[in-house]
């Protein structure tokens, strides 16, 4: 079974304060569906149309856990606090076997 990820862009973030009351919470629901933050941060560059904003990529052990997690109520709980906050462009892609 090949691993799944989360890979999250933030586009932008109006609001940080909100943003760091969604950062712990949001973390324990991962944690708590098997995920593992792998690499967070701006990009050290961007090339072809990329942006330099924050990047987040969450590992599971597969596509059905990586999509559990995120349809889950505890993790869909934690996105009220980026309402009128920040926009993101979250995606969620399969591993290569």
């Amino acid at each position: 079974m090949n691993k799944a990820y989360w890979v999250i862009a933030w586009q932008s973030i109006t609001d940080p304060v909100a943003v760091e009351r969604y950062v712990a919470p949001a973390t324990d629901a991962i944690l708590a569906h098997g995920g593992h933050v792998i690499a967070a941060g701006v990009p050290a560059k961007a090339y072809e149309s990329g942006l330099s904003s924050r990047l987040v990529v969450v590992e599971f052990d597969s596509l059905d856990a990586a999509v559990s997690a995120y349809e889950s109520a505890d993790y869909q709980a934690t996105l009220v606090h980026l309402v009128g906050a920040a926009e993101r462009d979250v995606r969620i892609i399969e591993g290569l076997a």
